[in-house]
């Protein structure tokens, strides 16, 4: 029998990790997390240490895969018709640079804070209050806005 473990996905918010975790093992697989606590209570490693993987076993992968495509076919109701528009999601954005589809939208990591919060920051002795958002590619590592 075969009980090698490999990371199947890693994730850059722990809160999805879990989601995916919680789903796996309601359908009876074994898994686990891993660096959930450091990207959790410290997310400003969370690049560092590539996120939060997810850890299944090798003989698994194959029905994973099947369950996961199958709940990413949901019927109207499902949760992505509930977010909010503002925000572009991952499904949506495709990264320009590499034609990834390993994107993510959040506060940008390169160009954080717009010249002005960091006027109006050092000024005032305090951090920036205003972060800009992007779409981030998790495979080149390419910050752009949806266009």
């Amino acid at each position: 029998m075969n009980d090698k473990t490999v990371v199947y996905s890693t994730f850059y918010n722990p809160m999805e990790a879990n989601i995916i975790k919680a789903k796996l093992e309601d359908s009876g697989f074994a898994c686990f997390l891993a660096d959930e606590n450091v990207a959790t209570l410290n997310p400003l490693y969370n690049q560092a240490i590539g996120g939060v993987k997810l850890i299944v076993f090798e003989r698994d992968v194959e029905a994973i895969n099947h369950l996961l495509a199958e709940d990413n076919s949901l019927g109207p109701e499902s949760p992505e018709e509930l977010i909010d528009e503002e925000e572009p999601t991952q499904e949506h954005a495709v990264c320009p640079k590499c034609g990834s589809k390993n994107v993510g939208y959040g506060m940008a990591t390169g160009k954080k804070y717009s010249l002005w919060a960091t006027i109006l920051a050092f000024l005032t002795f305090t951090t920036p209050i205003k972060a800009n958002k992007c779409n981030h590619c998790y495979d080149c590592g390419y910050e752009f806005e949806k266009s």
